[in-house]
């Protein structure tokens, strides 16, 4: 099992979706990696060789490239930062609501903590007598 950028990378995968498990890495991102380290995109982790293993490590640990704690942290502190200044959508993140404009009427309900029910007429039954 491969360890890039301190997260054990899956070895039963093809190396392109095995890169985007890494926090800050998407698919397009790991198809320009692959390119310049000249690796095929479709070879599994497990047999990826020690040399391009290390040369996937060099493009992707660069220090310019924010990932994993690093990203986490700046959008952490994006999110408090809206929150102090006291924005709309600061409001929205503290209340574990969607910050985007989505509607939370009939959607979000995970979100909201709602449990689906299913609503009757309101009248309560009749028993037979």
């Amino acid at each position: 099992m491969a360890r890039i950028a301190g997260v054990n990378i899956p070895s039963e995968k093809r190396i392109v979706i095995a890169l985007t498990y890494i926090y800050g890495v998407g698919k397009p991102m790991a198809e320009k990696v692959l390119n310049k380290a000249g690796v095929d995109e479709n070879i599994r982790t497990k047999n990826l060789s020690d040399d391009q293993v290390k040369s996937i490590r060099a493009l992707i640990e660069v220090p310019e490239i924010r990932l994993e704690g690093d990203l986490r942290r700046d959008v952490l502190g994006n999110i408090k930062r809206l929150k102090e200044i006291g924005t709309y959508r600061g409001s929205r993140h503290a209340k574990h609501l969607p910050a985007r404009g989505q509607r939370t009427k009939s959607n979000s309900r995970t979100v909201r903590g709602n449990v689906r029910k299913t609503t009757g007429s309101g009248r309560r039954m009749l028993t037979k007598t």
